[in-house]
């Protein structure tokens, strides 16, 4: 059962609530963050623009997808190592590019724990 403070605190914070719902719809338009591009924008790229051209994964479009494509290429599956070491060459010039730091000195590296399943 709850106490009349906390009956106090659950009404005094629903309240608050209703304010700053009532603030958001009538006040200045908030635009949420950015969460990458949207499926048009992804299709509208160039080949070139994606680590792994040819199956159009890892768009290499800004410093978070580069920063996306290094923390995910474990993960990228049904490419070869040549593919590979191609798709690293982009992504090590798109990091140049847009001042991301790269600390793995090879793609293998990135390897550790990954569950990739390389093309037969």
């Amino acid at each position: 059962m709850a106490t009349t403070k906390q009956k106090q605190a659950a009404v005094h914070n629903l309240e608050k609530a209703r304010e700053a719902k009532n603030a958001r719809t009538q006040g200045p338009s908030v635009h949420k963050k950015d969460d990458g591009l949207s499926a048009a924008e992804k299709r509208d790229l160039d080949a070139n623009q994606f680590a792994f051209p040819k199956q159009r994964k890892e768009p290499l479009s800004d410093a978070s997808h580069v920063r996306n494509a290094l923390a995910r290429f474990d993960q990228v599956e049904g490419v070869t190592d040549a593919e590979r070491s191609e798709a690293w060459k982009r992504i090590k010039a798109a990091a140049d590019r847009f001042g991301v730091e790269v600390e793995a000195e090879d793609w293998r590296e990135l390897f550790d724990g990954g569950r990739a399943k390389k093309k037969p």
